[in-house]
């Protein structure tokens, strides 16, 4: 007996499920490395000395990792709340009007 081919064992063959963490970090690597260096090189040009680069350019890295990591987090609390509540909804369309949502199948 053939088991139905369904979406997850559809994305088991393929890696667009993985496709969201790739394009964040690559999005944040380039953000950060953009935004870091811009930094650097502002106060280097400000500064003859290079105490107030390094500490200009760590606290960047930090506030930088941190302000990625809450967005990032923020983003994807949304998406999953999104799709926590179209399962709710379509379960409840579900018992509520069976045949009409047989029928869109």
């Amino acid at each position: 007996m053939n088991k139905p081919i369904t979406i997850d064992h559809y994305l088991d063959n393929h890696y667009i499920h993985r496709s969201n963490w790739l394009r964040a970090a690559v999005l944040g690597a380039n953000d950060g490395i953009i935004s870091i260096s811009s930094l650097a090189i502002g106060i280097a040009a400000a500064s003859s000395t290079r105490e107030p680069i390094i500490l200009a350019t760590v606290a960047g890295l930090v506030a930088g990792a941190l302000s990625m990591a809450a967005g990032e987090y923020v983003s994807v609390s949304s998406q999953t709340d999104t799709e926590k509540a179209d399962i709710e909804r379509e379960i409840q369309e579900l018992r509520d009007m069976p045949e009409e949502e047989n029928e869109l199948v």
